[in-house]
This record gives structure tokens, C-alpha cells and sequence, in this order.
């Protein structure tokens, strides 16, 4: 089976039940975001040793609204209906190797968000870059980088029960190694208006990481997987996409951060500020620690492309949001690929 083969094998089963839609162009409120400048990017050294223990201790990040939180009615469609989180099937290396968590330290402490493994355009087949949120990697206007990033892709392969085994094999935690990350890429938005709290720069939450095994520097995240997500720049309007559906390991009561959920709806649209683009938004009772993880969309024949990643949702969880990517999410992608 060539490479490409393989690739629409494993994308048609981390489908599931996803639609197939028709690539157009994105529609939706065309605001001007802010001037582009070089794109904010982070260099670290190699962090310590995460153990499992460690790993399952790490708090959930997210970015919550308050319940009556103002929005702009003008671009934002009426509530959706809250869709209950499912839980994925595991072995998550047999459908869902290329999604993950994303450790990191903050001055608060370690915090855990979610993230998915897509190809880099200058890498064809070798990607090491995981797609994120902005807020699980950079703290946003403040302009602090966090530190001791990194993707652990089919956490908990097993759905093992538990939060803090401490005797919980770590091949069953992290079947396909922990990846640090060596550099990662903000956009311009996010490092001009983000803020941990409230949405502001939500537009803007999206960031990637290039990614390093300690004890193999020169291998691949997608060969190691078998395959990358590609990311869609030039997604539908919100109109003409009948599904997405959105994964993560939420964290935070009734969840425990220890199993992949999904939620499935079509989504409509959502903007906090009206200068603003607009964001994806669909029925979905995740909550922290699935800030990050991969929006997706079905194409024509049937593989999946990233357009999206979870950013913000109300304090109580009833929907999440996530950023359109467009020029600007391209060029920070095309900005950090494999030249190391």
C-alpha cells in the first residue's frame, strides 16, 4: 500500500462517523486582522523527564468565558444545542494515533492542553509538527513563552482507569515516545491580543510545535505514527459544512484527562469582538484540558483535514469555539517546518 493510501486508510477510520463535505472557500465576517509581523517564534532546550505520574498530575488549561458573557450578535449565530462528549475507542493507535496531549510548565505550575500531529509543507512524509492552541504554548500579550513543552501522541493508548497510578506502564501511557518540543510558532494575533481569561485574540489561538525524541533526534512524528494530518487554509463557509468533529481529553469534572472524547455537530458561527474574524462553533460538553485538540473536516475523498483547533468555551461547558485559519495560520506553518 503506497504512502498516500495509507494516509486515506487511517484518516477514513479517525472519520468514524464524519460526513463527507466539498472544499470551497471560507466565508464569514472578512475583518482585517492586525498587521502581520515576523511570526513570534520560541527556541528551548530539552526539557527534564516527564513521568507518567508527573504526566497525569499536570492541571487542565483552557481559556473559559463567563456563562453571560457578551458577544457581538451581528456575526455570531444563536447558541448551539450542547452535544455530550463520546469517548473514543481504544486502542487510539489503531484510529487515532495522530492526536495527543501537550505538556507544559507555567509559573502556576504544569498544565496539560490537547494537540494533533499535521504534515509540514517543508517535510513531504517526515513531519516532527504538532498543531495547538496559542494559550497552551504562549501566554498571549504578557509575552511569555511556556517552557518543558511536550506531545505525548495516543496518550494512554488503553484508556487505563485512573488519574495518578504511579505504577502505570509507561509504554501503555506513551506507546509512540514523548516528543519535546525544540521551537514552537504563535501567530501575530495571538501575541498581540491574547489574554488567559474572557476570549480576547480567541481568533488568533493557534499555534504549532516542532517536535524532537530525546533518544532519537532524527526521527519523524509521522513516520513514527504513519501518517499527518494536512491543515486547510481555505476551509468552507460555515454554511456549506454539513459536520465536524472535534477531539481532546478533557480534564476537568466529570472528565479526568485520562481518555480521547469527541464531539460531532455542524458547526455555526462565533466572535466575541466584532473586529475580529469569526471562529467555528459547535454543541460540545468538553471542558479543559481539550484546548488544542483538532477540529476536522471530511473531503471529497473521504480524508481529513484539519481546520480548526478548540480555543474557548463558557464556564459551563455547552459549546466550544476554535479559530478560522487563513493566510496568516499558512505562513506560520510554512515559517517553522523542518530546517532545523
Amino acid at each position: 500500500m503506497s504512502p498516500n493510501s495509507a494516509t486515506r486508510r487511517r484518516s477514513r477510520s479517525l472519520l468514524g462517523m464524519l460526513a463527507a463535505a466539498v472544499l470551497l472557500t471560507v466565508s464569514g465576517c472578512r475583518i482585517t486582522p492586525p498587521a502581520t509581523t515576523p511570526e513570534p517564534v520560541g527556541s528551548f532546550r530539552e526539557p527534564g523527564t516527564w513521568t507518567s505520574s508527573q504526566m497525569s498530575e499536570a492541571a487542565p488549561y483552557d481559556i473559559a468565558m463567563p456563562n453571560d458573557a457578551e458577544i457581538d450578535p451581528r456575526v455570531s449565530d444563536p447558541e448551539p444545542t450542547a452535544v455530550t462528549a463520546r469517548p473514543e475507542e481504544p486502542p487510539y493507535v489503531d484510529h487515532a494515533a495522530v492526536l495527543g496531549k501537550v505538556f507544559f510548565e507555567t509559573p502556576d505550575g504544569p498544565r496539560v492542553c490537547s494537540g494533533t500531529a499535521v504534515t509540514d509543507p517543508n517535510a513531504h512524509g517526515a513531519s516532527s509538527l504538532v498543531w495547538t492552541a496559542a494559550h497552551c504554548v504562549h501566554t498571549g500579550k504578557p509575552g511569555t513563552w511556556y517552557r518543558n513543552i511536550v506531545f505525548v501522541p495516543s496518550y494512554n493508548n488503553e484508556a487505563l482507569p485512573g488519574a495518578s497510578s504511579a505504577d502505570r506502564n509507561t509504554q501503555k501511557i506513551s506507546p509512540l515516545g514523548v516528543w519535546w518540543a525544540d521551537r514552537a510558532s504563535i501567530s501575530p494575533g495571538w501575541a498581540q491580543k491574547g489574554e488567559a481569561s474572557g476570549g480576547a485574540g480567541a481568533s488568533f489561538d493557534y499555534a504549532v510545535l516542532h517536535v524532537r525524541l530525546s533518544d532519537n533526534p532524527d526521527a519523524s512524528l509521522e513516520r513514527t505514527i504513519g501518517y499527518a494530518i494536512p491543515v486547510a487554509f481555505n476551509a468552507p463557509p460555515v454554511t456549506s459544512i454539513p459536520t465536524l468533529k472535534i477531539w481532546g481529553y478533557p480534564a476537568e469534572t466529570p472528565f479526568d484527562g485520562n481518555l480521547l472524547f469527541s464531539c460531532q455537530d455542524r458547526p455555526t458561527r462565533f466572535s466575541p469582538a466584532a473586529d475580529d474574524p469569526t471562529l467555528y462553533r459547535i454543541g460540545c460538553t468538553m471542558n479543559g484540558g481539550a484546548s488544542g485538540g483538532g477540529w476536522f473536516m471530511a473531503t471529497a475523498d473521504g480524508s481529513l483535514e484539519l481546520v480548526s483547533n478548540t480555543s474557548v468555551g463558557p464556564s459551563e461547558a455547552r459549546w466550544l469555539a476554535g479559530p478560522r485559519l487563513g493566510a496568516e495560520a499558512r505562513a506560520m506553518l510554512n515559517g517553522i517546518g523542518d530546517t532545523a
